[in-house]
């Protein structure tokens, strides 16, 4: 007996058979009634505008004036914290944006901890540093949502490479993942989650439980404290760290890979799964995370064991109760696919994968809304795109980046003129609780943009 449900196992005709109703459909979470309606149907098509928010236009940046953004009717935005520009504690921005998240702080601004994915050994922007030469790093930004601005923003964390995606805890921190296993020339081992507040300085002391592989983002659930991360390689794995304490992940913990039962125990290859592809999982220990060079990395100690391999697994987010995961180049096109994992059951699903790239082209951050919906960041080569899906199976382009600095660039912003609109969007967030404001970043030239407007009216 199987515990895969292949591609085309049609979830509609199961919920038929079994006498289920479109009433006990609209019962489930968006996002499973998404799951219902989509797997086994024919090829999905990208809208060319959500219904509910409509087309999109150019609009006018509200700090630089420049139609840097397109977005649907009603919606605005704001940028800030661009590459070079000073911070409240004197140092300049650094470059490469990447991974973020949202905190409120009890006077009712916005914290953002945001991410950069720099590499090399030029030296650390902020002390204390992990690794005094490294150059990535984390930055803190703080926002007020009632007057729509950004008020302070100050180095958070440095001496590390690769600063790709991470993830919030409920505990009020940031981990930030280091996408690379690269040694340093002073033999400084990297590969790394180290933990940021949102208040405060980081820790610059690695996580060395949680592994050393080419980290790319966690999602942590609220109610077990249970870290799930994801790693950009190919053959990759899904791990979780059980802690030891809750809250307090640097008391160490075991960590694990996810393991898709088969009939006879081997590793199961995700690679060319399509929407409604469908797992029963377990899990199993990792001998050696923390390994060193010679060693077996990790997603290869787990395949021995049984673990299941994914294509380049990118962004992680916990919402609806459950982990959403993207491959960014999983799939039976090899242009993405988004992964929820259900901890209750221990049951795994490819919610989407991407018949086209003209539907979705390498999705890579994600995150969930305070509706239910979902945010796809493309790193793509077809226009880039920030992606909803929503409740209904549709996928839809929310926002399209057009990021052209004009000759003799803009003012006060130290940011070379050219064309950027073909750089990745990262880092999507929502303000926590309310949210009013949608939090995201162009890699490059380095900007992070606040969005509002009409949210309500669609799913995100």
């Amino acid at each position: 007996m199987t515990d895969i449900a292949p591609t085309g196992f049609d979830r509609r005709d199961f919920f038929r058979r079994a006498g289920v109703t479109a009433a006990t459909l609209a019962a489930l979470g968006p996002l499973d009634a998404l799951g219902a309606r989509t797997a086994g149907a024919a090829p999905l098509t990208k809208r060319g505008f959500s219904p509910d928010y409509g087309p999109l236009a150019p609009v006018r940046d509200q700090t630089t004036g420049l139609e840097l953004l397109r977005l649907p009717k009603g919606f605005e935005y704001l940028s800030y914290g661009w590459t070079g520009d000073a911070m409240s504690d004197g140092a300049p921005t650094p470059g490469a944006h990447d991974g973020m998240a949202a905190f409120r702080r009890p006077d009712g601004r916005i914290a953002l901890v945001r991410n950069h994915e720099l590499g090399g050994y030029g030296g650390a922007f902020t002390e204390p540093a992990y690794n005094p030469a490294a150059r990535g790093g984390t930055t803190t930004l703080v926002f007020d949502p009632d007057a729509g601005e950004f008020t302070e923003s100050w180095a958070s964390l440095s001496g590390t490479i690769r600063n790709c995606a991470g993830g919030p805890t409920p505990w009020g921190t940031w981990l930030t993942c280091e996408e690379t296993t690269e040694i340093g020339p002073d033999g400084t081992r990297h590969g790394y989650v180290f933990e940021v507040p949102f208040d405060g300085p980081g820790n610059p002391e690695p996580l060395r439980g949680m592994g050393r592989f080419s980290h790319e983002a966690v999602a942590v659930d609220p109610g077990t404290g249970i870290v799930y991360l994801t790693e950009d390689a190919t053959p990759s794995g899904f791990y979780r760290y059980l802690p030891k304490r809750r809250g307090t992940l640097a008391a160490g913990g075991e960590l694990q890979m996810l393991v898709v039962r088969t009939a006879d125990g081997s590793s199961y290859s995700t690679y060319a799964d399509g929407t409604g592809t469908e797992y029963r999982t377990s899990w199993v220990t990792v001998p050696n995370p923390d390994y060193a060079p010679g060693e077996t990395r990790p997603a290869e100690q787990g395949a021995a064991l049984g673990a299941a391999v994914f294509r380049r697994l990118e962004g992680a987010w916990w919402g609806n109760d459950r982990v959403y995961v993207v491959s960014t180049s999983g799939g039976p096109t090899g242009q993405g696919q988004v992964f929820e994992y259900d901890p209750r059951t221990e049951r795994m699903r490819v919610l989407f994968a991407s018949p086209d790239a003209s539907v979705l082209n390498n999705p890579d951050n994600i995150c969930v809304s305070p509706r239910g919906g979902i945010v796809l960041c493309e790193d793509g080569s077809e226009g880039e795109y920030l992606h909803g899906l929503t409740t209904d199976g549709e996928i839809f382009p929310f926002a399209l980046n057009q990021v052209v600095i004009p000759e003799g660039g803009v003012p006060g912003k130290s940011v070379a003129p050219g064309d950027y609109s073909g750089s990745e969007w990262c880092g999507s967030t929502f303000e926590p609780k309310r949210g009013n404001w949608l939090f995201v970043n162009a890699q490059s030239p380095g900007i992070t943009f606040a969005i509002t407007g009409p949210w309500r009216r669609g799913s995100l």
